[in-house]
């Protein structure tokens, strides 16, 4: 493990704390005192720069990283060896990194494919180049919002890019990557190419949606789960559509050949699948149940019952009024016409009521005598023993037979 850095001077470099901590180096946040800026210092161990071979491939870092102008990749500002200590200074991302996010539990599936999408599209731009990442884990992985209203990803630590890599451990003995995200053909010391950190991918893939690694325990036995071992199903972890273990497996074929041709593709297999997460907007609604803006649906049906009584059809006619407010005034045509129907019916009611007092009292009069003066009769009421006078705009309502003047 490289020595602790800290309050120490590499340069012009003064070393601030540490960042973090890998078995070939050790990051640093730094301040460049010429340019009073902040960065990241990575310095390499001293067992490391004394291989030849390692300091080849670190040379070969700065000149791949400085190459690549992609908005998903930690730019470099500089490189050198300052008493023997080898060190890349680059930018600092200010956030965490995806090991952080991890180690609290699952992600989200669509943070997760919204997070590594991005390390796909700088991944797939490596390759395109002929280039090999061979680190791609989590602690590589660095998150920010600080930049943004979402969340923007830098894929950092190029230590170990490759063009036409075979060799997966330095002269030294020391192995070239993590075991734990590593590639079966990577273990081996066979050639690599993008399909390899493809496979690194859908790893820290089943990571993020489980909340640890495929394969875990000691060493030899994360290796023999790579090389060997069927892949774990990501619903046998935690509760996620089947279908996500298929994409997971295709990533992480034993054979190169039978993945995803590239990082995009696999990536775009895990969002494909996110449309099987079930979701308010795809639950079959309940009978009369509209769907509305807000915090909750509204309901309604024929009976005003809840729940509804029987189920609906696609046929069934759905119909929301809005609601209301006590006085409001704010009726519908049907409604304003519903609301003076019962008055007008009881005010017809009580004329015809009156109408045909009136007529009972006038014909009791005319022939109740008292003086034996003249008598008048209603022209229009017939004569006879069982006749009835129909009023005019009221009830069919009978009204006393009326006898004729003697």
């Amino acid at each position: 493990m490289p020595e602790d850095l800290t309050g120490r001077r590499l340069g012009h470099y003064r070393i601030d704390g540490v960042l973090g901590r890998g078995g070939m180096s050790v990051m640093y946040r730094a301040t460049d005192i010429r340019l009073g800026r902040k960065v990241a210092l990575k310095v390499i161990g001293e067992h490391l720069g004394e291989d030849a071979e390692f300091r080849e491939r670190f040379v070969d870092e700065a000149r791949n990283t400085s190459a690549i102008d992609h908005k998903n990749v930690v730019p470099l500002y500089d490189f050198g060896e300052v008493d023997g200590l080898l060190f890349i200074a680059m930018r600092l991302v200010d956030g965490s990194d995806l090991a952080s996010l991890v180690s609290k539990g699952p992600i989200s599936p669509a943070r997760t494919v919204a997070l590594l999408s991005q390390v796909a599209e700088a991944l797939d731009t490596l390759n395109e180049r002929g280039l090999v990442h061979l680190d791609v884990k989590p602690a590589n992985v660095l998150v920010t919002s600080r930049e943004s209203d979402t969340e923007h990803v830098y894929l950092a630590d190029f230590g170990l890019t490759r063009r036409g890599a075979t060799g997966h451990r330095t002269r030294g003995g020391d192995f070239l990557g993590s075991p734990t995200y590593a590639a079966p053909e990577h273990l081996r010391g066979e050639p690599v190419d993008g399909r390899t950190d493809e496979y690194s991918l859908a790893c820290v893939l089943f990571a993020c949606l489980t909340g640890r690694p495929p394969f875990s325990g000691q060493v030899p036995e994360v290796i023999q789960g790579h090389l060997k071992s069927e892949v774990p199903g990501v619903s046998s972890v935690v509760n996620l559509p089947s279908s996500f273990n298929e994409v997971v497996r295709k990533g992480m074929a034993k054979d190169p050949n039978d993945r995803y041709s590239n990082c995009r593709e696999l990536i775009a297999a895990a969002r494909r699948t996110l449309t099987q997460l079930p979701s308010p907007a795809s639950v079959p609604l309940k009978r009369g149940a509209v769907q509305q803006p807000g915090p909750s649906p509204v309901t309604t049906t024929g009976t005003n019952s809840f729940p509804p009584s029987r189920p609906t059809t696609s046929s069934d006619p759905v119909r929301l009024r809005p609601p209301v407010p006590a006085g409001s005034t704010a009726f519908g045509k049907e409604e304003r016409s519903n609301r003076w129907l019962a008055p007008v019916l009881v005010g017809v009611v009580a004329v015809a009521a009156i109408v045909a007092m009136i007529v009972f009292f006038t014909s009791g009069d005319s022939g109740g005598g008292g003086g034996g003066g003249p008598t008048t009769k209603a022209p229009e009421v017939p004569v006879g023993p069982t006749s009835t006078k129909l009023v005019p705009n009221a009830p069919s309502m009978p009204v006393p037979s009326v006898r004729p003047a003697t």
